[in-house]
């Protein structure tokens, strides 16, 4: 394999990397759950808390101005980054999770009624089921499942069939978390809009790896997580298009969302602070600025490129193993393998992994669904990032050789 980038330098920005565990040396394999922080963004939060520390919106002092100068230019910057119309489009919450309840709890509670019905995939995370689940209670509506093949990927057909005008909110993920396959958004929120159908992108999977383009997509909302992009973690947005946030009441009530406070009526303000209740994690949206210009410096197109080769020959080796079978083999997927191997439990392989330095994820992955679509209870996961290698994947390789030696 021959790399376009020098990573040997994106090493180098992840202090992380250079430690052991179990006396061996990192090897980081769970970028799908949380990636590592590089090193800029690690010097953006302590220089705001050794030097900058202060609330912004609230005050004409140096500080709080700089701050706010600082909080803002990362809402502009994220608008770039995903290409958005406007950067009061841009909501800040505390992650993808939140940015989901958001809008279930504001426009699904304003727009709902009796009887109408959400559409999600059995690909889902339980981040994106179980707030819709709540507001269709609430409301009396109906969440329905779209089904999915034995290679992990959404049965379109069966999405069309469901589809109708009594359909309101679709809600689906761009990339899986558990299998990593690549869903057709693109294709998928255009047949919605034909219904009159919103559409929500759950992107927390795709914003590290690919361009994501809200304007070429078409998406009304999409959500997202800082610390799955190199970030801090408790970051999280929300892009939604400007005419449903008009649109939309607030979500939380308090400072900085409000205009006029009487005790008699209270007036909201505009967005995208109507959203953005309470004091936020200001050194948290300061530092995304810095990874989002680290993503930018090396280029999605090359990111994409590189994982995708890591992948491939990921695959190829991991499938010369006897008794593994990997669950997702869509011809579209990102960088994330889940398998199981007969015999043994998940939980059992991503320990044994474990003592050799290796991290894996090990259970459901909050999709307790797409479990039991392929009947079992769990599996292991690997998941690549930018500074993953080959040598890595083959000290993966080595290490489930052992692993089933043991077991």
């Amino acid at each position: 394999m021959t790399m376009s980038y020098d990573i040997e330098k994106i090493r180098k920005d992840f202090p992380e990397l250079d430690r052991t565990v179990h006396g061996k040396p990192l090897i980081y394999l769970d970028n799908a759950a949380s990636t590592l922080k590089c090193q800029p963004v690690i010097d953006a939060l302590n220089l705001h808390y050794s030097l900058e520390a202060a609330n912004i919106h609230r005050g004409v002092h140096y500080l709080s101005e700089a701050g706010t100068m600082k909080y803002e230019e990362t809402r502009k910057s994220i608008q770039n980054f995903i290409n958005a119309k406007n950067d009061f489009e841009i909501i800040f919450t505390k992650g993808t999770t939140e940015s989901i309840n958001l809008v279930a709890q504001s426009y699904g509670r304003e727009f709902l009624n009796e009887g109408d019905i959400i559409l999600l995939t059995t690909l889902e995370h339980h981040s994106n089921i179980v707030p819709w689940q709540m507001i269709a209670e609430e409301k009396g509506a109906k969440v329905i499942e779209v089904p999915i093949n034995d290679l992990g990927e959404i049965d379109l057909d069966a999405y069309e069939k469901l589809l109708s005008d009594k359909v309101k909110i679709v809600a689906t993920n761009h990339i899986s978390n558990s299998l990593g396959t690549i869903n057709p958004i693109k294709k998928m929120i255009s047949m919605a809009h034909d219904v009159g159908a919103v559409f929500l992108v759950d992107a927390a999977q795709s914003i590290a790896h690919e361009v994501v383009d809200v304007l070429d997509l078409d998406c009304d909302f999409l959500a997202f997580s800082s610390h799955k992009m190199f970030g801090p973690t408790g970051v999280g947005i929300l892009y939604g298009k400007e005419e449903l946030l008009n649109k939309m009441p607030p979500y939380q009530g308090g400072g900085d969302m409000i205009d006029v406070v009487t005790f008699e009526k209270t007036t909201y303000n505009d967005l995208p602070h109507k959203f953005e209740a309470g004091t936020p994690h200001i050194a948290g949206v300061i530092a995304l600025k810095a990874a989002i210009d680290y993503i930018q410096e090396i280029g999605l197109t090359a990111i994409k490129e590189y994982e995708e080769k890591l992948l491939n020959y990921a695959t190829e080796q991991i499938q010369t193993i006897e008794g593994l079978k990997i669950i997702g083999t869509s011809k579209h997927k990102a960088s994330v393998i889940s398998f199981v191997i007969e015999g043994a439990h998940p939980h059992d392989i991503g320990t044994l992994l474990d003592r050799q330095g290796i991290a894996v994820r090990t259970g459901h992955h909050c999709t307790q669904p797409l479990m039991k679509r392929f009947n079992i209870p769990a599996t292991a996961r690997a998941s690549f990032s930018i500074y993953n290698t080959v040598e890595e994947i083959d000290a993966l390789i080595a290490g489930i050789h052992k692993t089933k030696e043991f077991l």
